[in-house]
């Protein structure tokens, strides 16, 4: 049974899924203030949208979400590995401050239940993993897959939460799908000699949630415990952004999660 809901609170509009130890959230484009190729839940501060629609729109998400802002967990992604564990309470959260300098981490995990970690994507796809006592938020673009960040966070998580990998639970949000996806040959390879199958790196076109699931179950977890939405972003122009489909102009929906 999937655990995948919709969920909406006045026009915000997101992604919603129960796992067993913690709550997994996958915003849309949908409910914010932001207009033009940002329109309109940009998370974004990045991007060229302004800068004052896309702080509206994080403390609208935060809102509708019920989460405290200020314990929003990120930092500056890099298509990186690099995991980062969070034992504190941010002390300034890059969430609600603009212009703080920020870790170049695509990971973050913590056992806090009032931290929320997040990862901000537009293609990418938000990996939430789950563990009795630890949750975490990891960017995976293909880079970071190739990179072994999965296996990185997992570990990470695993040791914070002093559990088994097979405890753990996975949740992928909406990313860009192999239809969609065309790569070059030399992306073909690296997968290809990472040991993935054929169908990962079909033609000249990439699957890359089947690649993190592959990834997530030669690290110990079940497949039964890996939750797919199956939703690709470039496909579906009303409800996410694409960094693909439009070109690099575009905004930035959210991955996260907090310990329930």
């Amino acid at each position: 049974m999937s655990p995948f809901e919709w969920r909406r609170r006045g026009e915000t509009v997101w992604i919603e899924a129960s796992l067993p130890t913690a709550r997994a959230v996958f915003s849309t484009r949908l409910g914010g203030r932001s207009s033009g190729p940002y329109e309109s839940l940009n998370l974004g501060i990045l991007t060229d949208d302004e800068q004052e629609l896309v702080a509206l729109n994080r403390q609208i998400l935060a809102t509708a979400l019920e989460r405290d802002p200020a314990a929003f967990a990120m930092g500056l992604q890099v298509h990186g590995a690099e995991v980062q564990r969070h034992t504190a309470r941010p002390e300034r959260s890059p969430y609600v401050k603009r212009g703080l300098e920020m870790a170049k981490v695509d990971a973050h995990l913590t056992a806090l239940a009032e931290v929320t970690p997040l990862v901000l994507t537009a293609d990418c796809i938000p990996l939430v993993l789950a563990s009795p006592g630890a949750v975490g938020a990891v960017h995976c673009g293909w880079r970071g897959v190739a990179g072994g960040i999965v296996g990185k966070a997992l570990d990470a998580l695993c040791e914070l939460a002093a559990c088994s990998k097979s405890a753990v639970t996975g949740a992928l949000g909406p990313s860009i799908a192999r239809c969609c996806y065309t790569v070059g040959p030399e992306v073909a390879t690296v997968f290809r000699e990472r040991g993935h199958e054929d169908s990962v790196t079909d033609g000249n076109r990439l699957d890359l949630p089947k690649a993190v699931r592959a990834e997530l179950e030669w690290a110990g977890v079940a497949a039964e415990r890996v939750h797919d939405v199956e939703m690709c972003t470039s496909c579906n122009p009303s409800h996410f952004f694409s960094h693909r489909r439009d070109h690099g102009v575009t905004g930035r929906q959210a991955g996260l999660a907090w310990l329930a």
